[in-house]
């Protein structure tokens, strides 16, 4: 067992935990936080998509203790103060999911990709969300809330809960 520290959306956890335990299977077990979604298990699908430490990572393709000491953001932890984030209020405006199972890992390779590049073109939000798959095939109205979210006046200042944001 190893002992780790993790800030999760703004809470800090320390816990023993096995060397060999995903962050998808800590986050959702530990914290509960189960907006992050088990898709694949292979990093091919992107649905556990996390932020660590200000990089968008795939929590299935990562180990519980390489978050050790660090600060991770989940879709549940972009809601402020019972506000949702401008992102997920635009996925859910323009009905920007099918299933929905994808969509925690879209919105926030989403929110990865408006931190560097806050006016990004179709393409490039076609091409930045490559790493996430839709099962359901609805790519049109995700590529629609992407950039919709972009050109929201309050986008680039939304913060996540517990992290700082700097947008360049």
């Amino acid at each position: 067992m190893n002992r780790i520290s993790v800030n999760v959306d703004g809470t800090t956890y320390e816990d023993e935990v096995e060397p060999r335990l995903l962050l998808v299977h800590y986050l959702r077990d530990r914290p509960a936080l189960t907006g992050t979604q088990i898709g694949c298990d292979t990093g091919n699908c992107g649905a556990c998509t996390v932020d660590l430490d200000g990089a968008s990572v795939k929590s299935c393709s990562v180990l519980a203790v390489q978050a050790d000491g660090g600060e991770v953001t989940t879709l549940q932890g972009l809601a402020q103060d019972g506000e949702w984030h401008p992102l997920q209020r635009s996925f859910h405006e323009r009905h920007a999911l099918q299933c929905g199972y994808c969509t925690p890992g879209m919105i926030m390779a989403a929110r990865d990709l408006l931190r560097h590049n806050p006016d990004p073109s179709p393409e490039e939000v076609r091409y930045s969300l490559r790493g996430n798959l839709c099962r359901c095939t609805g790519y049109q109205n995700i590529v629609q809330a992407v950039l919709a979210a972009a050109a929201a006046p309050d986008s680039v200042t939304a913060p996540a809960a517990g992290g700082e944001q700097t947008w360049p």
